[in-house]
């Protein structure tokens, strides 16, 4: 009997790591599937043993991005609607003006919100973007290459990229099943949801409770709680190196315990440059103690600004910057890739270091999969360049309120809490955070995390028989 054809689709970077880097694709291989990636990403994944199929030129119809963003925001109304709670507004991006062609898109998505602002409306707005995806030259390359190759299974690997629309209504018209992947902890609250599979795979019960409550038109039966890859590799203690060899490598002082302040992108985080002076301040009196104390500064992947500059020259025999090993593709966001190596950079660092401190980040979980634990930086900089900006708007956003307990992290409320926050790691008084931290884990994430990719391939397996 012929293997079963499985078409893992990659509309963008994004589902790189979690099914490329791991053993995903092996352990689809060795359940009996052929497993071809449909890869619209500038990777070449033959590099790393996987048979692709690339996607060219792919483009999505010029209406659709307006009536994706259109539908968002009619989305984040219906939610305010649904649950009486202003929240969801802290998720809108502002309509631009800076220019004339600006402008008018700005006021066209406007126009569309407001004739539309309905449970009926959005249902018109989705209806108009599969009519407009179906006439692109991508729907019908990719029908070309589905009735060419006659997979009996497509899975994509995220559920928000405008160029995973017409793929799947391609495959959805042959009468091939379709399934996506909620590839976020923070996804479904944000209403980025703009790809209608037959199937949905979320990380956890929870998820699949806000799947089902912020899209009444998905069924129980749809979805799969598999949990995600993004954690499956801190298991692989066999991709950890040696002390010695890491702070070789990286120029650390073995004679020094190291904090990690892993950075966010400038948007979510814009404070964070003064966030890691503090941070530096505090370290530099805690030596003065006599500890023997380092920063391993880890900035967001995607953040390839120069306003760290400053702080690193000034605090440079305190901080050591480990730059993730991300490739600069495009000037997106989702054009700049992971890579395998950035993979096992990231496990060593958080094995090398005693803790981690940023801003409300899912670096807790990793940071707990090692037994360590994760402050969070709570408290606005004063005379700030960004007033419109908040951290307590941060820690408003729905996935925060899945904390079974406030515990789960350190709180950093003022600068002159970091130095006791980093005593207190330290000295081992984390424990009980840790322990808060894993049942924070174990709610977001079905355990045990390494056998996410098992349970995908189960989920499919049972899907197509």
């Amino acid at each position: 009997m012929q293997n079963k054809k499985i078409f893992i689709l990659l509309p963008d970077g994004v589902g790189l790591r979690n099914f490329s880097f791991t053993n995903f694709h092996k352990i689809g291989i060795h359940k009996g599937f052929d497993v071809i990636f449909w890869n619209n990403t500038p990777f070449d994944l033959t590099t790393l043993g996987i048979n692709e199929i690339k996607i060219k030129n792919a483009k999505s119809h010029p209406m659709t991005d307006l009536l994706k963003n259109a539908q968002i925001q009619i989305e984040l109304n219906l939610n305010i609607k649904r649950s009486k709670d202003t929240v969801y507004d802290y998720y809108r991006f502002p309509f631009s003006y800076a220019n004339l062609k600006s402008a008018l898109k700005s006021s066209y998505k406007k126009g569309l919100v407001f004739w539309n602002n309905s449970n009926k409306g959005l249902e018109r707005v989705r209806k108009r973007i599969v009519e407009n995806e179906r006439k692109t030259k991508l729907y019908f390359d990719s029908l070309e290459t589905l009735q060419k190759e006659k997979p009996d299974f497509i899975f994509c690997t995220n559920q928000r990229t405008m160029l995973a629309v017409a793929p799947i209504l391609a495959a959805q018209d042959l009468g091939i099943p379709t399934a996506t992947f909620i590839f976020s902890w923070d996804n479904l609250p944000k209403a980025t949801k703009i790809v209608e599979t037959d199937f949905y795979f979320v990380w956890s019960d929870h998820m699949k409770a806000e799947l089902l409550f912020y899209y009444a038109h998905i069924k129980e039966f749809q979805i799969r709680v598999t949990g995600t890859p993004q954690f499956e590799t801190h298991t692989k203690k066999e991709m950890l190196v040696s002390r010695e060899d890491f702070f070789k490598e990286y120029n650390l002082d073995l004679n020094k315990k190291y904090i990690c302040f892993s950075g966010d992108d400038i948007t979510t985080s814009p404070n964070d440059p003064q966030y890691l002076a503090d941070t530096a301040e505090a370290i530099i009196k805690l030596n003065e103690k006599g500890h023997h104390l380092g920063i391993v500064f880890r900035r967001c992947p995607v953040d390839f600004s120069n306003r760290f500059e400053a702080i690193m020259s000034k605090y440079s025999d305190v901080i050591t910057s480990i730059l993730p090993k991300w490739e600069k593709k495009g000037e997106a966001w989702n054009d700049i890739l992971p890579t395998k190596e950035d993979l096992i950079l990231q496990m060593n660092t958080i094995y090398h270091t005693e803790f981690v401190i940023n801003l409300g980040s899912s670096m807790v979980f990793d940071y707990v999969s090692f037994d360590k634990p994760c402050a969070y930086i709570n408290y606005n900089v004063p005379n700030s360049h960004f007033p419109n900006w908040s951290v307590s708007n941060i820690y408003k956003f729905i996935h925060f309120r899945s904390m079974p307990s406030k515990d789960s992290v350190f709180w950093i409320n003022h600068p002159n809490e970091i130095e006791s926050c980093i005593e207190k790691v330290i000295t081992n008084e984390g424990k009980e955070i840790i322990v808060n931290a894993k049942k924070w884990f174990e709610k977001i994430n079905q355990h045990p995390p390494e056998l996410a990719s098992e349970r995908i391939w189960t989920a499919i397996e049972e899907i197509i028989k």
